[in-house]
């Protein structure tokens, strides 16, 4: 499988080490900086799928027209994105184009305490190396992950609660709001997914 700089997405060097992240010095003092003042996931920030939104989750442009989830003209990088005022934050877009997925755990953590109900703590832990952030309402946790989803599922557990997997078509809304240091790297979510939907 051919390896690309986590920085600039350039193919690595053929003598690069195995457990090498950046193709130079520089590019890894950029990404070094990068994540310093930007709790996002690099996977995320250097993809232009970025819209800003209203406080009633409406997608808005950096400009602050109407945006689309499946408009790509209507998507921003994040630099222009994160520098808008526009709205009230911003989103990101869930595109075919990859496999970068969102499950979205509503009502499971107490913003009072941070503890987490004992069924999304299961899923949280199962999935691992991931990046998990608290949802706008400071309630809910958005898991970023990869997998194979073209189908957006909702699951509504016994007890009320509900679990959302979205993977195209559809903008998450963003916060930045790490929960508990979570790793900023998109995990393989594909064995959660699969025990979330059979």
């Amino acid at each position: 499988m051919d390896r690309t700089c986590e920085h600039c997405e350039e193919p690595m060097p053929i003598m690069a080490r195995s457990h090498a992240r950046t193709c130079s010095p520089r590019c890894r003092k950029a990404l070094s900086r990068a994540k310093a003042r930007n709790p996002l996931p690099v996977e995320l920030t250097t993809r232009d799928r970025w819209v800003r939104r209203s406080a009633t989750k409406v997608p808005l442009t950096a400009a602050g027209m109407a945006a689309s989830s499946t408009d790509p003209r209507t998507w921003s990088s994040y630099e222009d994105a994160a520098a808008s005022t526009v709205g009230a934050g911003l989103g990101f877009v869930l595109s075919d184009g990859d496999d970068v997925v969102c499950v979205d755990l509503d009502h499971c953590l107490n913003p009072l305490t941070g503890r987490l109900a004992p069924w999304a703590a299961a899923i949280v832990r199962d999935a691992g190396t991931c990046y998990v952030e608290v949802s706008p309402s400071g309630d809910g946790l958005h898991i970023w992950g990869r997998a194979n989803v073209r189908q957006g599922r909702r699951i509504r557990r016994p007890d009320g609660t509900a679990v959302e997997i979205y993977g195209t078509g559809r903008y998450i809304a963003m916060t930045g709001v790490r929960l508990h240091h979570s790793p900023r790297t998109l995990g393989d979510l594909t064995d959660v997914v699969g025990s979330l939907t059979t």
